[in-house]
């Protein structure tokens, strides 16, 4: 727990004066807690989140004894030699210097932390390790001074719950993660239906300033982020309805030359323009125009979005997104989607990349049925959606005419094997 990005220069201000004397206690060889004692003991906090990590014992003891985590995300990393890492909030510097030892010998381990002291302290454990493939950064985990698509896994230990801008710290991650690229956080989470009140006195005996999230919270702070294939695991109750808990996710892949994020209202002229070439082509959809982007917006689930931007030219090259398929509670789980690549980027993976970052977004979600109708005629598309798990369902012969010409139109879904 040793960085908190606020937006209030004040706040910002006490914390890292709090972790700057913190860090000076570490250097002065004393054990550190930065909240109760008995709540950093019961939480399992700092060394304790370690147990059964042999790497440890080849790490300075004042590395180890400075560790302020609720957690050891490193042990679920599956990190490999050759990586890069990225350590939000590294504190005295313990999971970069364990991350450094599983990357090597080419791989880089950046720690960012937003307390001079402690970015100080870390540097020297990391001498005194003899470990030198480290890059520790001063700075604020919303500001992270790396570039786009630069690290192949983010890692945090109980440092999220101190920032007071979630979706800014998310966002962040997943800009320098690589497409494909894991985040893999240690972090304390809120137990659902927990009363305000109780909740923020939990938060204040464990430190946790900047508020906690539930695990759906949670969950859909990494969705809207463009995260997909999450994991909440629980690992430590640590009191007052708090609990510590792993949390895994993934940047979804694209192919090369492209990169997927999420929808953002300023590719509304470039999705509605790839949505106008689709229905002039006469075998994307029954629709004579686009929409209004205002009319797509309400359409479309928000967490269920994505664009394929073309690294060279910065341009969107494809769109995927998804809508529900009845207003009825009953169907919340089924959603109806669709997706339209720009023939250029058409036979390079594009399509593909966006359903399947459809399919595991909706499934993160809860929602257990993909959707769409499809014309026969439509051969690709067919096949594209074969390739990703779905199925024909059935043909509806003559169910529209388009031109004055009857049409028929095949349905094909993808029922997920995780949901229900």
């Amino acid at each position: 727990m040793a960085q908190h990005a606020s937006g209030d220069d004040q706040s910002h201000t006490e914390v890292t004066t709090r972790y700057g004397a913190l860090a000076e206690a570490a250097r002065a060889g004393e054990q550190v807690v930065d909240c109760g004692e008995e709540a950093f003991a019961a939480g399992r906090f700092g060394v304790a989140g370690y147990d059964g990590d042999a790497a440890t014992g080849a790490l300075p003891e004042g590395a180890v004894r400075a560790s302020l985590g609720c957690g050891n995300p490193v042990a679920v990393a599956e990190l490999a030699p050759g990586e890069r890492v990225l350590d939000l909030g590294s504190g005295g510097g313990i999971d970069v210097l364990l991350s450094a030892r599983r990357v090597a010998p080419t791989g880089l381990a950046y720690g960012l932390d937003a307390t001079p002291g402690m970015v100080a302290l870390a540097e020297e454990h990391a001498r005194e390790a003899g470990v030198d493939n480290v890059r520790f950064l001063h700075g604020r985990i919303e500001e992270v001074p790396l570039p786009d698509g630069h690290v192949d896994v983010v890692l945090s230990n109980c440092v999220l719950s101190l920032s007071a801008d979630k979706p800014r710290v998310l966002a962040g991650a997943y800009r320098v993660l690589r497409s494909g690229g894991r985040f893999s956080v240690s972090d304390v989470l809120a137990r659902p239906g927990l009363a305000p009140q109780e909740r923020a006195e939990a938060e204040r005996e464990v430190g946790c300033t900047g508020g906690t999230l539930t695990a759906d919270e949670y969950r859909a702070q990494l969705l809207a982020a463009g995260f997909t294939h999450i994991r909440v695991t629980p690992t430590t109750d640590a009191g007052a309805g708090l609990h510590s808990a792993l949390v895994q996710a993934v940047r979804p892949a694209a192919p090369d030359g492209y990169t997927l994020r999420p929808m953002r209202e300023a590719d509304a002229g470039r999705v509605l323009e790839l949505y106008r070439a689709g229905i002039e082509e006469g075998e994307a959809t029954f629709e004579t125009e686009p929409p209004s982007w205002e009319a797509f917006d309400r359409a479309k689930l928000p967490l269920h979005r994505y664009v394929a931007v073309e690294e060279a030219s910065g341009d969107v090259a494809g769109w995927v997104a998804a809508g529900p398929v009845s207003a009825r509670a009953v169907y919340a789980g089924v959603v109806e989607h669709s997706v339209y690549v720009d023939p250029a980027a058409r036979g390079k993976g594009v399509a593909r990349a966006l359903v399947e970052a459809l399919v595991a977004s909706t499934e993160a979600a809860g929602i257990w049925t993909v959707q769409s109708s499809v014309f026969p005629e439509n051969t690709a598309s067919l096949a594209l959606h074969e390739r990703a798990g779905f199925r024909q369902v059935g043909r509806r012969e003559r169910i529209a005419r388009q031109d004055g010409v009857w049409r028929d139109t095949v349905l094909i879904e993808r029922r997920s094997p995780l949901i229900g």
